[in-house]
């Protein structure tokens, strides 16, 4: 979770009948190197457009629901503590973020604050989350990397916002375009895994998986993380290691290892978990399934020509997901394969048995 205040303060720490065919988008720039940036760069040439089948589905939550860039720009001040007050209403009252005046003022649960007290109020431009709001759309409003808002508001595991909730909007106050702001922010895979999840009301908790890709959860609907053990990893293909974990001979750091195998190979779940992302919103890497597993590890798949399952969908270790491609900047029909812990590429091969 966000490191949240307790619910009696502020904040709490709180189908098969059919398959269209989607259009791949149109390749931008690659993504940054230094935040998963592990994609290379377009192949020289013409090349067809690849397509990508996927079941039907809503479009993610950053897509469906804007952001204006309405921040609130708040002075560094003090506070004095009045008889009554709690750190909501003080967070209220001053514009800033309940758990950035906690953190400035060494504040720790039970968030205990009494009358007299002064408190700094830190300064900044402070986002208000409504509903269904993701850190992704408001990473974009603001044209700033959700990265940096993510260590600026010392947000964790889960990444689930709650609306009202005040978040640090970190970087100058230089108003920009909607293009400027838009060019500035690109997508990458941390993003998705740390900010696609919709806000959700504070008394509320995210959804339970489904147990089958008939049944769609909306957008608009958080989904609850697994919480038992991954176990051991399995090879989600049988093929041969085309690319390895780590920087290249070209320089560029590879955040996985790609496996070389023919088109339409069956892909398979590395372990027990929760599909986080279903899409090819990341141009690099075509079609493309995200996965959520216990103990903050996350599984990627990528290069994908059909996808199978869908975001919110409970899947079982070895259960096929996808089907291989050569989608995206691919060179061959292969799989790109990630392991993540936390927000860390983890080598895969320390963690899959040895053949």
């Amino acid at each position: 979770m966000t490191n949240r205040i307790p619910l009696a303060l502020p904040l709490a720490i709180a189908l098969a009948g059919c398959i269209p065919s989607v259009d791949r988008p149109t390749r931008p720039t690659p993504p940054r190197p230094d935040t998963g940036g592990n994609y290379p760069p377009p192949r020289p040439g013409p090349r067809p457009q690849e397509q990508v089948d996927q079941l039907p589905a809503p479009p993610p939550a950053w897509e469906q629901r804007g952001v204006a860039d309405d921040a609130r720009q708040i002075a560094e001040q003090t506070y004095v503590v009045r008889s009554g007050d709690s750190l909501r209403a003080i967070a209220e009252r001053t514009g800033a973020g309940s758990e950035a005046i906690a953190r400035a003022n060494g504040l720790s649960a039970p968030f205990v604050i009494y009358a007299g007290q002064r408190l700094r109020i830190p300064g900044g431009r402070y986002h208000l989350v409504r509903s269904g709001q993701t850190g992704i759309a408001i990473a974009r409003a603001y044209g700033v990397e959700w990265s940096h808002i993510v260590a600026a508001n010392d947000l964790s595991e889960p990444y689930i916002l709650r609306t009202g909730q005040r978040i640090l909007i970190p970087g100058d106050t230089r108003p920009r375009s909607a293009a400027e702001r838009a060019a500035a922010f690109r997508l990458d895979i941390d993003d998705i895994i740390t900010g696609g999840e919709p806000a959700i009301a504070e008394n509320q908790a995210p959804a339970k998986p489904v147990a089958t890709p008939r049944r769609v959860l909306p957008a608009t609907a958080a989904v609850a993380p697994p919480t038992s053990s991954p176990g051991r990893f399995m090879w989600p293909v049988d093929g041969r290691i085309v690319g390895r974990f780590g920087a290249g001979a070209s320089g560029q750091r590879n955040n996985g290892i790609k496996i070389a195998v023919p088109t339409e190979t069956p892909v398979r779940a590395a372990a027990d978990g929760t599909v986080a992302y279903v899409g090819d919103g990341i141009a690099a890497l075509g079609g493309l399934v995200i996965i959520r597993h216990g103990e903050n590890w996350t599984s990627v798949y990528g290069h994908a020509s059909k996808l199978l399952v869908q975001r919110g969908q409970a899947v079982k270790k070895g259960q096929t997901i996808a089907l291989s491609g050569d989608t995206g900047f691919a060179d061959q029909p292969e799989l790109h394969f990630e392991l993540r812990k936390g927000r860390n590429p983890v080598d895969p091969a320390t963690q899959l048995p040895r053949k």
